[in-house]
């Protein structure tokens, strides 16, 4: 979700006013989901780069974090929202992690919409994590495991993979956001900034994606055998 400085930039505002219209994206974007039928919505929210951020805007946003999660929990469970918040939370604000923690727990029993919220996230440590559990596990001897065993030890292992990845505000790259998990991703790049994100583009993003043709490994004529 990419372009709420810029957003206020060019609106000769503060950036926590980008930061604040973009929370109501989210929402929206929330809600288009569930509309749509999707099971798994993840939403990179702060990366682990972005505590070298200026120190006011870092605090802005964690309060902005706050804030959205006391406002908005309520009716995420009444709507059969399951929230998850997934990366370095011990970096956090003792405050934020109980936050986190208490939303949670409200909601893991709902399983309408499975939202994860990737702060403090970064792909590479994401990696190294599941490498080092990895290793205490298999400390003592045994055979070293394959790719699904490694999978297991990521911080998203209760998802599947992604399907689709929607990046706004016009960079064409992933800024190690689910390194591993986005290996047989879409790639969907706008230059729409985030808090300019409406409900056309993003069913546009998901028209484009109905389009294309999910291979993976294999050629157009065994898909149309399996088919």
């Amino acid at each position: 979700m990419d372009g709420n400085g810029r957003w206020a930039k060019a609106r000769h505002l503060p950036r926590v006013a980008g930061h604040s219209r973009g929370v109501e994206k989210v929402r929206a974007v929330i809600e288009a989901s569930i509309a749509s039928g999707i099971e798994y919505l993840s939403l990179f929210a702060f990366s682990s780069e972005n505590w070298r951020r200026p120190a006011d805007e870092v605090s802005v946003l964690m309060r902005l974090f706050v804030s959205s999660l006391q406002k908005e929990i309520d009716a995420l469970v009444r709507n059969g929202v399951r929230l998850r918040v997934v990366g370095q939370i011990d970096a956090f604000e003792p405050r934020l992690r109980e936050l986190i923690a208490r939303a949670q727990e409200q909601s893991a029993h709902n399983s309408r919409l499975h939202l994860t919220i990737c702060a403090s996230y970064g792909g590479r440590w994401d990696i190294v994590q599941a490498a080092q559990r990895l290793v205490a596990d298999y400390a003592a001897g045994a055979a070293l495991p394959g790719e699904q065993e490694f999978a297991r030890r990521l911080s998203m292992s209760f998802a599947p993979d992604p399907d689709l990845l929607i990046r706004t505000g016009g960079e064409r790259r992933i800024s190690n956001f689910l390194i591993w998990q986005l290996a047989y991703a879409e790639l969907f790049f706008t230059d729409v900034l985030w808090p300019d994100f409406q409900g056309e583009e993003f069913a546009a993003a998901l028209a484009w994606y109905a389009q294309r043709e999910r291979r993976f490994g294999r050629t157009s004529e065994q898909l149309a055998r399996v088919g």
